[in-house]
């Protein structure tokens, strides 16, 4: 619902008078809501949207355009498209009928034209966007993204948004190396696991981090350290030299959060993971 106003001024002898301020009421009848089905992200993900229009008037709408945002906010004068839109993705439905897929122009912005609701109907836009770079990834992290529907008669758009969160939890890689690669009987060799977090939450001891592995060839008289200090058995790790299977004690590996940067220039966020680096060393 939306209030005007309007003046009039009537001229006479190079005089002029105002009329009184007549004041209206616009009853809207064409409404929208704009849904995620995943309320939290993280780079790469694929969010879907839905955009749901709703027509209580007694006469269609046609010729309607939606615009998404695709998340934009501005950092020191310039834009930044938080989403990308995936091609091919969008359904368009009528009262909950497939339809013919309309003019899509991914953008950004993101627009849809063409768009047609029947009287005491609706329709609705299903599409999907892929989060990329320019996305906050941080605790607090947001992505709030706008749709505004406009033409087909429309006084004044309308509009509907949503908004999803960085994900917040821990995000682990591991990987192994081997040194020297290369070794004769007898020796010495030294196994590096070094774990990564990308995630925007340490991984803490309640996490029950654990890396398992069974060495072959087995290892004899092996040692263990995380992070440089040396861990003991059985209250760092377990090992047994008749079957190589070597476990860590879950929990005694903690990962510390990503750290995130916004490039000044770019405006694209970049991860520094947290690490943590655990080395076995045995005699093959």
């Amino acid at each position: 619902m939306a209030i005007f106003t309007n003046q009039a001024t009537l001229t006479y002898n190079n005089t002029s008078t105002n009329s009184n301020v007549a004041t209206g009421t616009l009853l809207e009848v064409l409404s929208a809501t704009k849904t995620s089905l995943s309320g939290e992200y993280a780079v790469n993900d694929r969010v879907t949207y839905v955009i749901s229009i709703l027509n209580s008037g007694a006469a269609p709408f046609t010729g309607l355009t939606v615009t998404d945002d695709l998340g934009m906010y501005t950092v020191d004068e310039n834009d930044y498209y938080p989403l990308t839109y995936v091609e091919g993705s969008l359904q368009y439905y009528v009262n909950g009928i497939l339809q013919t897929t309309p003019t899509v122009t991914s953008g950004p912005p993101l627009t849809v034209g063409g768009i047609s609701v029947p009287a005491g109907g609706n329709a609705i836009l299903v599409y999907e966007a892929t989060v990329n770079s320019y996305a906050p990834l941080g605790t607090g992290g947001t992505i709030e993204n706008e749709a505004q529907i406009t033409g087909g008669g429309l006084s004044i758009p309308v509009t509907a948004s949503a908004t999803i969160s960085a994900n917040s939890a821990p995000y682990l890689t591991i990987s192994k190396s081997i040194c020297p690669s290369s070794i004769t009987e007898n020796s010495r060799v030294t196994y590096t696991f070094i774990i990564q977090n990308l995630g925007n939450t340490e991984a803490v001891v309640t996490d029950n981090i654990s890396v398992t592995d069974i060495f072959d060839p087995i290892l004899t008289d092996i040692s263990v350290s995380l992070n440089g200090n040396i861990l003991s058995s059985p209250d760092g790790y377990t090992y047994d030299e008749t079957t190589g299977t070597f476990v860590t004690t879950p929990g005694i590996i903690t990962v510390p959060a990503a750290t995130y940067t916004q490039d000044p220039t770019t405006g694209q966020w970049t991860a520094t993971p947290g690490t943590a680096v655990l080395t076995v060393t045995g005699t093959i």
